[in-house]
């Protein structure tokens, strides 16, 4: 009786556990008001930290700020050419971790949004596509394309396995509570046709088949098929509906800002226009909001894409590129979140009646038994502020604002109305000395030597190198009889180039005879000038230099870089030459980066040459060589480039990133809040470059004799590289 009085309560016992553990790690669902966890809706608002762009030793503070800002959830693409560097071999480690990254992200108390894609766009390098993709044979990217599948499975399998050997769904306890498939897909759906609508088709059902146990969405995709949800991006996403009534209304890139570009202007959204843009969503029935970005951060190394795109990706956010809380930004966003927090109830309860207040004026109402009443006053109008009455008591409604009432009567709070000072923030000089500078000069002359391939005719330069560097040269020779005139009496000899881009540097002979660069907006371009040749043997070497690969658009596979051609001489006895067909050796990257001069321990010292930096200034594809101690204190530190032109960096052997102090083109000339938002507006920046300090990770550094290497590639003054600390107005 007793053993089984014993079983018995064991049994029981069993049961309890067993119907616990259903009830705390039960899957996410999701209704036409909201997502649910454990069985209970909630507006959620998110913010996207992408663990790549800053470094582990930031993440938890990072996490925290947004958890302190009002934020529910942590959103992060998954960035497989970081991952899978090489076809079966993966890397998590360092700034690659992502299971470290989400599991800190649980420590905070906060959830995650996983965008796996594996496609991501993101400004980022090929889209996020690993290069080595583009070689497998029979390959179309993002579409029925059956090796193209085969890949795109199987990353995103391993991804899924990875979050599950971890327990880290909130299916198991975990804090994941949404994945997403593609990416922004419909405009090359539409391109595609039936093949990419049988893609869209298949990329959900395999997603929903790795059976994580929450929901997965697809951004910008209108036909996503059940049960996966398609949600919208864009500075505004208030006319935005789900394809299906049983869904709900979810915005995954609420775009705080914009990106810069080399040669562009620096962008700033106004935070009442982003408040104004989060209310209008929400009071349409909206429930989930994710910040695009909520904390930028850095391109390190060559991850930019664009191309073009700088190696700083602040965004405007409301943490700035340097972990720095930007102001106003942050509270007001902060106060948003608590003002709708309060009306929550009301929200997920009912749905609106709307009562017009005037021409631009009208009142979104939520009242229900259970939830009580929530009201948003509007005013739509671009030039005046408004008095409306509302339940017999009068307001005053900014322009382009909207007001919250979590109880139908009382104002607690105004998207135009800001009560936070903005950041003053200053980049201020450090005492830190760079010292005992060493100069290291690419060999132009070496370029066509017996590591170097030849071959009839121009290739394409992505073929050749594998994106393993931004350099290749491409050289010929022409030539000239000592009885040949040239060039033609009255006539300069002229050199022509047509290239695909991103930019070239042309040598004669070993000495730079012109350099010419593409744009954001422009990408091919030519290059066309006068140049020297002499009797006999005339050496032309083109170094082509690539500045971030495309990151959007459809048929990746097709993407083309480098020097297309035709290459022309104009003005000799003929008339001209052209070169584009003859024998043409190639060279990938430089010798400096096949000596991993980057790195601290690279080559011996004696194959740097020291002397004055004074007769060095406009050399090019120049490296430079120095160290120094770190900064005392933990302000945020940079790099002043502002001396330099064109090239890349780095500290102890990390890559900064890519720097170019191209000046800006834009108009600066005013921002205002009023009225939709849209890239042509608020510019700053003008009259200076796009990108004047790059970010110094604390964590890179050493106490003492830190490396400093610069690759030049037109020529700067390398003595007036300084390291400065980033303050705001609050520091001390």
């Amino acid at each position: 009786m007793a053993a089984n009085s014993i079983s018995h309560c064991f049994s029981l016992s069993i049961t309890i556990l067993f119907l616990y553990l259903l009830l705390v790690h039960c899957n996410v669902t999701y209704d036409r008001k909201a997502i649910a966890i454990d069985g209970q809706k909630r507006i959620l608002f998110s913010g996207s930290i992408h663990y790549p762009r800053s470094t582990p030793e930031m993440w938890e503070g990072l996490i925290q700020k947004a958890k302190n800002g009002g934020l529910d959830v942590i959103d992060t693409y998954v960035f497989w050419n970081l991952h899978e560097p090489s076809p079966g071999n993966y890397n998590f480690e360092g700034r690659y971790d992502l299971v470290q990254f989400i599991k800190l992200v649980k420590k905070a108390g906060l959830y995650v949004h996983l965008r796996i894609g594996p496609y991501i766009c993101g400004e980022w390098n090929f889209g996020g596509f690993p290069v080595w993709l583009k070689y497998v044979p029979g390959i179309s990217f993002r579409t029925d394309n059956e090796p193209f599948k085969k890949a795109m499975a199987k990353f995103t399998q391993k991804i899924v396995q990875m979050m599950k050997d971890e327990n880290l769904f909130e299916s198991q306890g975990g804090p994941i509570i949404l994945s997403q498939i593609e990416n922004e897909y419909e405009p090359e759906s539409k391109l595609y046709g039936p093949a990419g609508k049988a893609y869209v088709k298949w990329a959900a059902k395999m997603a929903v088949g790795l059976n994580t146990g929450v929901p997965w969405v697809m951004c910008k995709e209108y036909d996503a098929p059940d049960p996966v949800i398609n949600t919208c991006n864009g500075f505004y996403c208030d006319y935005f509906s789900p394809n299906k009534p049983y869904k709900p209304t979810l915005w995954t890139e609420a775009w705080t800002g914009w990106f810069s570009d080399f040669g562009g202007p620096n962008y700033q959204r106004p935070v009442e226009d982003l408040a104004f843009a989060v209310a209008r969503f929400i009071q349409k029935g909206g429930s989930f909001v994710n910040y695009y970005m909520y904390h930028g951060g850095t391109n390190f190394g060559r991850t930019a894409g664009g191309p073009f795109i700088t190696t700083s990706y602040d965004y405007d956010a409301p943490i700035d590129e340097y972990g720095l809380i930007r102001q106003p930004k942050y509270d007001h966003l902060k106060e948003l979140h608590k003002a709708i927090k309060l009306c929550e109830k009301a929200l997920l309860n009912s749905d609106p009646n709307i009562v017009i207040l005037g021409s631009y004026e009208k009142a979104h109402v939520f009242s229900s038994e259970s939830g009580g009443c929530a009201a948003f006053l509007s005013n739509y109008n671009l030039r005046s502020n408004a008095k409306v009455t509302f339940n017999n008591i009068h307001y005053n409604l900014p322009r382009w604002s909207i007001s919250i009432l979590p109880d139908c009567r009382n104002v607690v709070f105004n998207t135009a109305k800001v009560g936070t000072e903005a950041s003053r923030v200053q980049m201020v000089p450090t005492n830190v000395k760079i010292e005992s500078w060493e100069t290291f000069n690419e060999d132009v002359h070496s370029v066509d030597d017996e590591s170097s391939m030849t071959v009839k005719g121009l290739l394409e330069q992505l073929n050749i190198t594998r994106d393993t560097s931004d350099y290749l040269w491409y050289t010929t020779s022409v030539r000239i009889s000592s009885s040949e005139s040239f060039p033609r009496k009255g006539t300069p000899l002229t050199l022509s180039i047509q290239t695909a881009g991103h930019g070239i540097h042309v040598f004669i002979n070993g000495q730079l005879s012109g350099s010419a660069f593409g744009t954001q907006q422009k990408r091919k371009f030519s290059f066309t000038k006068n140049i020297n040749l002499h009797p006999g043997e005339n050496k032309i070497s083109i170094l082509s230099i690539a500045v971030g690969l495309p990151n959007i658009g459809p048929h990746f596979e097709t993407r083309n870089i480098g020097v297309q051609g035709p290459v022309v001489l104009h003005g000799l006895d003929e008339g001209k030459k052209d070169l584009t067909w003859q024998k043409w050796s190639y060279k990938v990257g430089l010798k400096g980066e096949a000596d991993n001069l980057g790195s601290p321990n690279s080559i011996p010292s004696n194959d740097w040459t020291r002397g004055s930096l004074a007769t060095l200034k406009q050399r090019p594809l120049t490296w430079y060589k120095a160290f120094f101690n770190a900064p005392g204190g933990d302000d945020p530190l940079a790099l002043d480039m502002s001396g330099m032109g064109k090239g890349q960096v780095w500290i102890n052997g990390e890559s900064i990133g890519r720097y170019w102090t191209i000046s800006v083109n834009g108009n600066c000339s005013g921002c205002s809040y009023v009225g939709a938002f849209r890239q042509t507006k608020c510019h700053f920046g003008c009259g200076g470059p796009t990108q004047q300090w790059y970010h110094v990770p604390r964590s890179w550094l050493k106490p003492t004799r830190n490396s400093l290497v610069v690759f030049e590639e037109i020529g700067g003054d390398a003595s007036k590289i300084s390291i400065v600390k980033r303050l705001t107005a609050t520091d001390k």
